[in-house]
């Protein structure tokens, strides 16, 4: 597996230069059955992972341009008059999908952002009174700029916790930039992008990481982040329940990245920015740079043993 899995990375890789730790966090969010968040600048490549992911995962892919004046039927679908039959049709939205990129989630108002949440929790949506079933898997990936930029919505708290991680790609590298402005661009080897994974490999690996094992003294540095960010003056908001397994599921999947069935401590500190970063509120509000800062002092107070 862990051949395929450095295949996977690979393959990305040539597409999306010099990104390799953003595309393991994003692999070991797909592996642990939860929804990425990518915060960046427009032009940054957000777009061009998710359709890579999808491209090398061989899985349906669907993508929505969230606008102002999106609907939540135009994310769900809706039903239409059939005057054949003399009865309502349902037509699918785009959400019916296994990889869906929500691309820009922020500029649409936060009614049209709330039509994801029962999807993104449940895998199902309920429209007209009737619940139906989304595709297995089903990986929401959205993109939003900075909330600096006008025409941006916040996500609120509860959208934000439906994720389970949230990264940034940040600037290329001196080199990537460098091909770029020689004319490589890798993106224009997209539609050649084979895929390199079934859905029961896939679905094999997901039932891998519940079988990660983690020792009790494990669990206790687990335990004293969580209870440090609760009790600690420089959070206003702590990690929920569903915050602290969001960081064990995560860890148990960034091992297993690694070739690894059990948890080692800094299996927690690599993935803890990107599962806690957008889940902790300071006393003093800011964007991802106190994130940031709330996450580091995290990490640099609790000792491993």
């Amino acid at each position: 597996m862990n051949k395929l899995i450095e295949d996977l990375i690979n393959t990305v890789g040539q597409i999306l230069l010099g990104k390799d730790q953003q595309v393991r966090l994003a692999l070991t969010c797909l592996f642990a059955k939860g929804h990425l968040l990518i915060e960046d600048l427009p032009g940054m490549g957000k777009t061009t992972l998710a359709q890579c992911l999808a491209k090398v995962l061989g899985l349906r892919y669907e993508r929505i341009q969230f606008t102002s004046d999106l609907l939540p039927a135009d994310i769900l679908g809706v039903s239409v008059f059939n005057q054949k039959d003399a009865q309502f049709e349902f037509h699918p939205g785009p959400i019916f999908t296994q990889v869906l990129l929500a691309d820009e989630i922020n500029r649409t108002t936060p009614k049209t952002q709330s039509a994801l949440l029962e999807a993104m929790e449940e895998h199902q949506v309920t429209t007209e009174g009737e619940t139906r079933t989304l595709p297995e898997p089903f990986f929401v990936i959205a993109t939003q700029n900075p909330l600096s930029q006008a025409g941006t919505y916040p996500l609120p708290e509860s959208q934000l916790d439906r994720f389970l991680m949230r990264i940034s790609l940040g600037y290329p590298s001196t080199s990537a930039e460098r091909m770029l402005f020689q004319g490589v661009d890798p993106r224009q080897r997209l539609n050649e992008v084979e895929p390199l994974l079934n859905l029961k490999q896939l679905a094999a690996i997901q039932a891998q990481v519940n079988e990660v094992k983690a020792t009790d003294q494990l669990l206790d540095y687990l335990q004293r982040l969580i209870e440090f960010t609760r009790s600690d003056e420089s959070y206003s908001l702590g990690l929920s329940p569903r915050g602290a397994l969001a960081l064990l599921k995560s860890a148990k999947a960034w091992a297993l990245l690694h070739n690894r069935d059990h948890l080692l401590p800094e299996d927690i500190q690599v993935v803890l920015p990107s599962v806690a970063g957008h889940r902790l509120r300071g006393v003093h509000r800011g964007g991802q740079n106190a994130s940031v800062s709330l996450t580091s002092h995290l990490l640099n107070s609790v000792d491993v043993l």
